[in-house]
């Protein structure tokens, strides 16, 4: 592409409107309100972001402690410690629960490949992205901090960002490959988490795949019908 038609495609773009958003980290105004400029931009159902650690819907904890998770980590950037149930007060179904488990975020790469190692499904990647640390302690996350509170909702940081359904289609495309999920997922095949029920999962890829061609059909016809 020459220099004239570089400029050319410049201003070809110069009309369909502006896609770079103003993002300021969710400060907010006077009244504690994000302010409706300060906007993250829309995100893919299969983005990878902040881990949380799960409880079943009676109140258990999912994670047993088998440190698989860590095993699988490509930046190592997991640690995971487990400890026998305490017989009148235990934490988790299984004969061990998750003692100690902390997620290091300045190695995590996002992989999702803890996701997949986990034999309970209590680990999960949320849609959130924008947090930062300004030292090394905030940056490493604990079980305190990972784990969902009572409601099962994830736990909101002074330095996270969280906007409406960031907590929603965690680790979704997962759940239509894992052993644990269905390769034609029908809505079954993971247990339900407090405070959600049984998630809906991702299609196959191929499914999804022709969704979207359907999709991009149809309104090319409603396109077609809005000139005659």
């Amino acid at each position: 592409m020459g220099y004239f038609e570089g400029f050319g495609v410049t201003l070809k773009k110069w009309g369909e409107g502006v896609t770079t958003k103003e993002y300021r980290g969710g400060r907010t105004n006077r009244k504690g309100e994000i302010s409706s400029k300060d906007q993250k931009a829309p995100k893919p159902e299969r983005v990878h972001g902040r881990h949380v650690l799960n409880k079943y819907e009676d109140g258990m904890e999912k994670c047993i402690g088998c440190e698989l998770c860590a095993g699988v980590c490509p930046a190592n950037c997991i640690y995971v410690r487990g400890k026998d149930n305490p017989v009148d007060d235990p934490k988790s179904p299984g004969e061990r629960f998750g003692y100690v488990y902390e997620i290091n975020y300045l190695r995590c790469i996002h992989c999702d490949m803890c996701v997949e190692a986990c034999p309970t499904e209590a680990i999960t990647e949320s849609k959130l992205f924008e947090f930062s640390f300004t030292n090394r302690s905030d940056a490493i996350y604990t079980k305190d901090e990972l784990l969902v509170d009572d409601k099962g909702m994830p736990q909101h940081l002074p330095w996270e960002d969280w906007r409406p359904g960031e907590d929603q289609h965690t680790s979704g495309w997962m759940r239509a490959t894992a052993p644990s999920g269905k390769a034609s997922y029908l809505g079954t095949g993971w247990s339900g988490e407090l405070g959600y029920g049984v998630r809906e999962g991702d299609l196959p890829q191929d499914e999804k795949d022709a969704s979207v061609r359907d999709h991009v059909t149809v309104d090319e016809h409603d396109d077609h019908g809005d000139h005659h």
